[in-house]
């Protein structure tokens, strides 16, 4: 009988570190091609398309203009309410998509997982990839703002911290798929964590300095007894330090952003191992 010479071989692995690392440096094309599938299949069917992208953040930064700036005066000092609340917004909205729709991996693509073999990390990541799309045409709208205020000279200090953007923005993605990854794999047998996905990203931006500028408030500022504790949430580092950038406000503790880097490293090990653990048997339970 001639020898048969394998291009690829797939087989079963009960390692959690069995990840296919190889495998999946092979599927640019497929991510790719799903990072297109999972924006175009956003706004299909909607009359505004990708406007929904700029309208939402828009809304949202407005409402908290009015309501936490205005009447709550929980804006930010020196720099006007709307480009400080949109400016968090929008990274908090990569964050937080990143982290929701990789949430929904196992059981969001049960049809596509069970048919065809390809490294499972692919949908992760394509999803991760894909909300920088809306981030981007969001982040354009807020160029737009900056420029307007810059030129009416309302208080702006933009500095040479936007070269930290790229940084800011893969960590943010990391960070969110990792603990995408987590709450998906848990998913496939504890059904419930999914029902309080969104309510506990909602929270998490509270104690985010998404809807407020944590520097103005005395219980939340360096020096404070909760500050150190605050700064934990390796989200609100990295705000401060967009921020900061883009806007000229508020403070970079280094220290604390350089945990929040070592918390994103962590958490996304984490989720990747529990990942690969659970796409061995997840068909046996979704």
């Amino acid at each position: 009988m001639a020898q048969q010479n394998w291009t690829t071989i797939v087989k079963s692995g009960n390692s959690a570190f069995d990840m296919d690392i190889k495998g999946l440096a092979k599927c640019k094309d497929l991510i790719l091609l799903l990072v297109r599938r999972t924006f175009v299949a956003k706004y299909k069917q909607t009359v505004l398309g990708p406007a929904w992208a700029v309208i939402q953040p828009f809304f949202t930064t407005v409402v908290y203009s009015v309501f936490f700036g205005n009447i709550a005066g929980l804006g930010a000092t020196g720099v006007p309410n709307f480009i400080f609340y949109l400016s968090g917004t929008i990274v908090w909205t990569l964050f937080a998509h990143c982290l929701t729709e990789t949430s929904h991996t196992f059981t969001g693509n049960a049809g596509i997982l069970g048919k065809v073999y390809f490294p499972r990390l692919v949908m992760p990541i394509s999803t991760a990839i894909s909300q920088y799309i809306a981030f981007f045409i969001q982040f354009a709208f807020m160029l737009c703002f900056m420029a307007y205020y810059l030129i009416t000279d309302a208080g702006l200090a933009p500095n040479l911290l936007i070269l930290m953007t790229p940084v800011i923005l893969i960590q943010l993605a990391v960070l969110g798929m990792g603990f995408g990854m987590i709450i998906s794999s848990l998913t496939t047998k504890y059904r419930d964590l999914a029902m309080v996905v969104g309510f506990g990203v909602s929270l998490w931006s509270y104690c985010s300095p998404v809807a407020y500028d944590m520097f103005s408030r005395s219980q939340l500022a360096p020096g404070s007894a909760i500050y150190y504790i605050y700064m934990l949430n390796p989200v609100t580092p990295a705000i401060n330090l967009f921020r900061n950038a883009y806007l000229g406000c508020g403070e970079v503790d280094w220290l604390f952003y350089g945990i929040s880097w070592v918390t994103t490293i962590a958490v996304a090990f984490i989720g990747a191992l529990m990942f690969s653990k659970s796409e061995k048997t997840f068909m046996d339970t979704v």
